[in-house]
């Protein structure tokens, strides 16, 4: 099954128009790869408010099964896309940054660094990526298969549990 994605760039410099988005049209391009029907890509500012209107808009007026950050999961003062998401989600799914920051560890120490989390908005999965275009799609990469599965049993389509991939 096709689902709806959209994919939020979270950075000041690339809103501001200083900096073009790499990160966002790279884990767009791996969505479509995979099948996914990506309907908006946009970038915000590292405000939280926003982000949560964006995710909240993604989810809610949109009905995106999947909703992708990219950027804001650091450790700078302005990175609260973590906070954010986990504002607007009823439910987390800790074990989506959990496999993300282990398949980095793998690439470098600083993956520990990574704050990303990952959430449920009602039928929406709600997964930040860091903001770097190689560790965005490194870590997309990570967790892209099992994605289809966790959007199965959320979506209320078909999802055997007890098949592995």
């Amino acid at each position: 099954m096709a689902y709806k994605a959209v994919v939020i760039t979270v950075s000041d410099r690339s809103f501001w128009g200083k900096r073009a988005d790499e990160s966002g049209p790279a884990v767009t391009a791996m969505l479509r790869e995979a099948g996914y029907e990506v309907c908006l890509e946009t970038i915000v500012p590292d405000e939280q408010w926003q982000i949560e209107k964006a995710i909240a808009d993604g989810a809610d007026r949109l009905d995106a099964a999947l909703v992708v950050t990219t950027g804001g999961t650091g450790f700078s003062p302005r990175d609260v896309t973590p906070e954010a998401t986990a504002a607007v989600c009823q439910r987390m799914a800790p074990g989506i940054g959990e496999a993300m920051r282990a398949a980095s560890l793998a690439v470098t120490p600083r993956a520990m660094l990574s704050r990303a989390t990952a959430g449920l908005r009602g039928r929406t999965l709600v997964v930040n990526l860091p903001g770097s275009p190689k560790a965005a799609r490194e870590n997309l990469q990570a967790v892209l298969e099992t994605l289809a599965h966790g959007l199965d049993m959320l979506r209320g389509g078909p999802a055997d549990c007890a098949r592995q991939p």
